[in-house]
C-alpha cells in the first residue's frame, strides 16, 4: 500500500471495515479500497453507504451469506469434479441467504427503491436447494437420496446383524481362547481378540495384531462368506453414493451462472453494509464531496481515537485559500490535527462517512502526499533531515494542483536557519503549484511567511495560559508560540536543566551590572516611529531576541544601540558588536521574560554571578569579575 497512505493509518481503517464484512469476497474487495478519483464516483459510492446506513437503522443487519469456499466449489463443478455433501450443504445454505436477503431488500422500498431493486434482481434457487437438502445432510448422503441407495444400506444392514450373531455364537463357544469379551472391527472387518498362544486352534484369518503382540485379532472361518457379502454389498453402496453426488455437482454446475450473480449481488450489499456498519460504529455521518477545493470540517474526530476524550477538530480551507500553517506548543495536537485532515480527506473519497457535524465538506484531491514523523532510515544511511528532504523532494516531484500536501515540523532536524529557509522555499513553491497543503511548524519566520502571504492563513493549537497544559483546540487565523522551556518545565525538567537549556538558547554570560537595568515593556512598538527611524538607540532593548541579517542567525540584544547605532547582541555565547541596521526584531523582552527577570542568568558567566555575590558581602582582593574583551571589574 502506498507509503503516504500508511502514514495517515488509512490501512487501519481498512482493517476495521473488513471486521464488518460478512463474506470472504466482500473482505477482498475492501481490502483493495482505495480513494476514487472522480467526483461523481465519489458522490455515488457516498450514497450508497447512506442509503445503507438507513435501511441498517430501521430493518437492522441483513442476512448475508459468508460464501466461504464458494468460488472453489464451483471450479470443481466445472471441471466435472464430484462434490462432497459438505460442499453440496454449503451450496443449499448460499441458497437460502439469497432468498432471506431478497425477501430483506424488497422490504426496504420505502427507504430506498435502488436497495429494494437489488432484492428483485436476486435469481430463485429454491429447486436446487430442496434437492440437495433431501439427498444430503452435512456429512453424508442420505438413503433417500436413491431407491437403489436405500436397498443397498437395508441390505448391508442385514449382513451386519448376520455377522453379529455369528460372532457372538463363537464368543460363547470359545471363550477360552479369547483375551476379552468383545466384538471389534480392524480394516473395515469384524474381528475377536484371540490369545496368540491360542490362534492355531481357533480357527480363520489374522487381520491385525496388538501392539504387545500377546493378542491378534482374528476373522473366523463361520463369517467368511458373510463377510465377503457384505464387501460386495459396501462396493455398490459406495457406487451408488458416488453417483448421487456427482449427479448433484452437475446441478450445481447447471445453476452456476444465477449462483454467480447472486454472488456478485451478496458482495455488493455485504460492502455497502460494512461501509454502514463501520458508521454506525464511529457514529459518522455523510458529507458533500466537491471539486471546488473547499475543505470544511465541523466538528470532527480522528476515527482511531476514544471519542469519549478526543478533542473536536474545526478547521476549513476556501476556495481562496492555499495552504494553512499550524503553530502551537509540543504535545499540543499539532500532528494530530493534521493527520485527522488527511485521514477524513482519504475516506471520504473512499465512498465513507466521517465522523464530523452537519454541514462539513471534503475537497476531492488526485493524491494526498505526507511528509509526518521520524523518517530516519538506519538501512538507507539517512539521518532524520535527510529522511524528510527526500519524502519532500518526492512529493515536489510529484504533487499537482489538485494534491492535498501534509508537512508536520517543516524544515526541522537540521540547523533552524537553513530549515527555516527550506522550508518558506517549499511552501512558496506549492503556493506557486496552487497545491492544497497543510503544515506545521515551530519557526517564527515560517509564521511570519504564513502571516504576509496571500492565500496562505494561519492557524494554532491552543492552550491554557495559565497552566500551559494544551486544550488540543485549533483556531483557525490565529499564531501561538512553541512554549517548549514553559512545557518542559511543567512536564518536570529539572531546574538547573531549564538554566542551562535557557543559556544555549538565549546566550550565555552577562556583567553584574544587567541585575540592575529595568526589562524592556514591549520590542518596537513601545516608541513612536518617527524616534525610532531617527533615534538608533530606541529600537532595540536589553533581552530583546533578533535576527542578524543576511545570514539570519539568532541572538539576546545585550547593550541596546550606542550614539554611533552599534547593538551588542550575544549569539550562541559570543558577544558581538553590529550595526543597528542589521538586525530585525523578533520577540519583544517584554514577551520573553517577567518584568523582574534577572537578565544576569543569560549574560553573565558561572564565574562572575559567583564573584558578584562574594563582593556584595564582602571585600575580597583575590575575586575578580571579568567583563568584555577581558576588562576586570
Amino acid at each position: 500500500m502506498d507509503i503516504h497512505l500508511e502514514t495517515l493509518a488509512f490501512p487501519a481503517i481498512i482493517e476495521k471495515l473488513k471486521e464488518h464484512a460478512v463474506s470472504e469476497p466482500a473482505r477482498q474487495q475492501l481490502d483493495s479500497l482505495t480513494p476514487y478519483l472522480k467526483e461523481a464516483v465519489c458522490r455515488q459510492k457516498m450514497a450508497e453507504t447512506t442509503a445503507a446506513r438507513l435501511v441498517l437503522d430501521a430493518c437492522g443487519s441483513p442476512p448475508l451469506a459468508a460464501m466461504k469456499d464458494l468460488t472453489e466449489t464451483l471450479t470443481l463443478c466445472q471441471i466435472g469434479a464430484m462434490l462432497t455433501p459438505a460442499q453440496l450443504s454449503g451450496v443449499a445454505l448460499f441458497a437460502v441467504s439469497v432468498r432471506r436477503l431478497a425477501s430483506y431488500l424488497r422490504r426496504t422500498e420505502s427507504q430506498n427503491p435502488q436497495m429494494a431493486a437489488l432484492g428483485r434482481s436476486m435469481e430463485n434457487l429454491d429447486a436446487m436447494q430442496n434437492e440437495i437438502e433431501r439427498c444430503v445432510s452435512e456429512d453424508r448422503v442420505l438413503d433417500e437420496a436413491s431407491p437403489q441407495l436405500r436397498s443397498l444400506r437395508r441390505k448391508m444392514e442385514q449382513a451386519e446383524a448376520r455377522i453379529k450373531e455369528k460372532l457372538n455364537q463363537v464368543l460363547q463357544s470359545r471363550k477360552q481362547y479369547l483375551a476379552d469379551s468383545f466384538i471389534t472391527t480392524r480394516n473395515g472387518r469384524y474381528v475377536l481378540p484371540v490369545l496368540k498362544r491360542f490362534q492355531a486352534q481357533f480357527g480363520g484369518t489374522v487381520v491385525d495384531a496388538s501392539a504387545s503382540g500377546g493378542t491378534v485379532f482374528m476373522e473366523p472361518t463361520a463369517i467368511g462368506t458373510l463377510q465377503a457379502e457384505r464387501a460386495a454389498l459396501a462396493v455398490e453402496e459406495d457406487a451408488e453414493t458416488r453417483r448421487v453426488l456427482f449427479t448433484l455437482a452437475a446441478m450445481v454446475h447447471e445453476h452456476s451462472d444465477p449462483i454467480r450473480r447472486n454472488m456478485e449481488t451478496m458482495t455488493v450489499v455485504d460492502v455497502m453494509f460494512a461501509k454502514a456498519k463501520l458508521s454506525a460504529a464511529m457514529q459518522a455521518r455523510a458529507v458533500e464531496v466537491n471539486g471546488a477545493r473547499r475543505l470544511c470540517i465541523r466538528q470532527g474526530r480522528h476515527p482511531l481515537l476514544d471519542p469519549a476524550t478526543c478533542v473536536p477538530l474545526d478547521f476549513s480551507m476556501d476556495e481562496h485559500t492555499t495552504g494553512v500553517v499550524i503553530t502551537g506548543p509540543n504535545t499540543g495536537g499539532k500532528t494530530v490535527a493534521v493527520k485527522t485532515v488527511g485521514l477524513l480527506t482519504l475516506m471520504a473519497q473512499c465512498g465513507l462517512h466521517i465522523p464530523c457535524g452537519e454541514g462539513s465538506c471534503i475537497a476531492m484531491q488526485d493524491q494526498v502526499w505526507c511528509d509526518i514523523g521520524d523518517s530516519q532510515n538506519i538501512s538507507q544511511n539517512l539521518s532524520t533531515f535527510s529522511g524528510h528532504m527526500t519524502n519532500i523532494i518526492r512529493i515536489l516531484e510529484r504533487a499537482s494542483r489538485d494534491s492535498l500536501v501534509l508537512l508536520d515540523e517543516l524544515g526541522s532536524g537540521t540547523d533552524p536557519a537553513e530549515g527555516m529557509g527550506i522550508a518558506i522555499a517549499v511552501l512558496e513553491e506549492l503556493r506557486q503549484r496552487r497545491c492544497m497543503f497543510l503544515v506545521t511548524t515551530h519557526y517564527a519566520q515560517v509564521k511570519a511567511y504564513a502571516a504576509n502571504t496571500d492565500h496562505v492563513q494561519t492557524a494554532r493549537m491552543a492552550f491554557d495560559p495559565e497552566s500551559l497544559a494544551p486544550l488540543y483546540r485549533l483556531e483557525m487565523g490565529k499564531a501561538g508560540e512553541s512554549c517548549a522551556l514553559h512545557i518542559a518545565r511543567r512536564l518536570g525538567l529539572a531546574p538547573h536543566l531549564l538554566a542551562r537549556a535557557s543559556r544555549e538558547v538565549y546566550g550565555g554570560t552577562a556583567e553584574g551590572e544587567a541585575k540592575a537595568m529595568p526589562a524592556p515593556k514591549s520590542g518596537l512598538s513601545r516608541i513612536e516611529p518617527d524616534k525610532a527611524v531617527n533615534d538608533p538607540s530606541s529600537k532595540f532593548a536589553m533581552g530583546d531576541s533578533v535576527s542578524l541579517l543576511p545570514g539570519q542567525e539568532n541572538g539576546i540584544v545585550y547593550r541596546p544601540a550606542d550614539e554611533h547605532g552599534d547593538v551588542v547582541v550575544q549569539i550562541k555565547g559570543e558577544k558581538r558588536v553590529v550595526r543597528h541596521n542589521r538586525l530585525r526584531l523578533l520577540v519583544p523582552a517584554a514577551e520573553l521574560y517577567p518584568p523582574d527577570y534577572d537578565y544576569s542568568i543569560i549574560f553573565d558567566s558561572v564565574a562572575n554571578r559567583k564573584a558578584s555575590r562574594i563582593l556584595g558581602k564582602r571585600y575580597d582582593p583575590t575575586v575578580e569579575i571579568v567583563r568584555e574583551h577581558g576588562e576586570l571589574y
